[in-house]
């Protein structure tokens, strides 16, 4: 889709996919990421040149789940790679380094288990979202047919349980929920497990355990 595409503005093209990696798992509106351009373009173009990027494998821009497809496409795009290595490659640290500072350790992981999400829902098994309201927010939701999937990552010693986590299922009746962190993960309702296909990695211990996202030390 990207050699196919006319690109007016190669520059700016390649500034989004350095912002999108520089903010892998943080919710950008189109207007500051226009601000944070030197090239600066218009939000049509940049949201354009997101969605060219998504369809080449390398980044893409979750939308808010609010259950109806028009608002969901008009919200604030979650950055997220699709592949952790563009987001380590221009840090330009070690991993001495990020495992040393908690904060930009845990936006790695939380992009790790995000770009996990993200292509399981490119190759078709799925639909990701996140989703937030106030100052209430949940990592990612997944949803496949009937089902849906509230998703909290934690790289922290402590996985407590997000009050945003409840707040969702209350708002939106989410049937399973999954908070991944250094702990094992909780698990509740899961009817038909839409994470289950998700959940085929080295990091999951336990194939009868619906989605389990686990930071080892």
């Amino acid at each position: 889709m990207l050699l196919l595409s006319r690109i007016d503005k190669p520059a700016l093209l390649r500034r989004v996919l350095e912002l999108a990696c520089a903010y892998s798992g943080r919710i950008l509106s189109y207007t500051k990421m226009i601000g944070q351009l030197q090239d600066a373009g218009n939000t049509t173009t940049a949201a354009r040149y997101l969605d060219l990027l998504a369809g080449a494998g390398l980044v893409a821009g979750l939308q808010k789940y609010n259950g109806g497809a028009v608002r969901r496409r008009a919200s604030s795009p979650k950055l997220q790679v699709l592949n952790n290595a563009l987001v380590t490659a221009q840090s330009g640290l070690g991993f001495n380094d990020i495992r040393g500072d908690p904060p930009r350790w845990g936006r790695l992981v939380e992009s790790a288990a995000g770009a996990h999400l993200a292509n399981a829902a490119a190759s078709g098994g799925c639909e990701l979202f996140y989703w937030r309201e106030r100052n209430q927010e949940v990592d990612f939701v997944v949803r496949s047919g009937n089902c849906l999937a509230a998703v909290e990552v934690k790289s922290g010693r402590a996985a407590r349980s997000p009050k945003g986590m409840a707040a969702f299922s209350s708002a939106h009746g989410s049937g399973a929920q999954a908070t991944g962190g250094r702990r094992r993960d909780q698990h509740r309702n899961v009817p038909g497990n839409p994470g289950r296909r998700m959940a085929e990695t080295p990091d999951i211990d336990d194939a009868d355990q619906p989605l389990r996202l686990i930071d080892h030390r």
